[in-house]
């Protein structure tokens, strides 16, 4: 029970720092950082209770890896969209309702693209930072992973709106920042993306 919640705050946190900063005001070219930012410490904060995966399609990655068990997968998809969702609502409070704004309009087959590519990266960082043998103990995983997200949301968060992450997915289209019309764009390159890099870490890493 400890670490669903602690995925549930992780997420949580990660998804609402996402409406504060994109939302006007916002903070402009600063918000990948502030998003990243935030990752990064919830990582910190709960990765050695719960893996600090604040995302499902990186569980999905961890699960394939065989690091997060079989019981724990589905749960863990539970808690991460209710959180973001959750996220989502108390944004709500914050931000005036002229603040909410046209959603991002994107091509599918270029944002299918940048969420798969950066899902990919991102579910790559992961498995190497924080569950491989090779860097077991380190001290730099939060921060790689918190740029990995840094790095791809100014790499390609005007392309497909930077989610890499169905939870966030869920949080941004409940803020109206996208539509459930393009919810499948989401779906199919972040899980897409966080099992092909398993599958890579696989052939990499085999000997694991």
């Amino acid at each position: 029970m400890k670490k669903y919640l602690v995925e549930a705050i992780g997420t949580f946190f990660l998804v609402f720092t996402i409406g504060s900063v994109v939302l006007p005001p916002g903070v402009g070219p600063l918000a990948p950082l502030a998003i990243g930012a935030s990752l990064m410490v919830m990582i910190y904060a709960g990765g050695h209770v719960s893996g600090g995966h604040f995302n499902p399609a990186v569980s999905l990655a961890v699960w394939m890896r065989g690091k997060l068990t079989t019981t724990d997968l589905v749960p863990y998809w539970i808690v991460q969209i209710a959180a973001a969702a959750v996220a989502a609502w108390v944004v709500h409070f914050f931000k005036p309702p002229e603040f909410f704004v046209a959603p991002l309009t994107i091509g599918w087959k270029a944002a299918l693209l940048a969420e798969f590519l950066f899902t990919f990266a991102l579910a790559w960082v992961v498995l190497n930072t924080a569950t491989a043998k090779g860097t077991a103990g380190n001290s730099f995983y939060g921060l790689a992973i918190g740029m990995t997200v840094m790095t791809g949301a100014y790499a390609v968060g005007g392309v497909s709106g930077g989610a890499f992450n169905p939870a966030v997915a869920v949080g941004i289209t409940l803020m109206g920042l996208q539509t459930w019309s393009n919810f499948w764009i989401f779906l199919v390159g972040n899980f897409g993306g966080a099992a092909v890099a398993a599958l890579t870490y696989r052939i990499v890493n085999g000997d694991e």
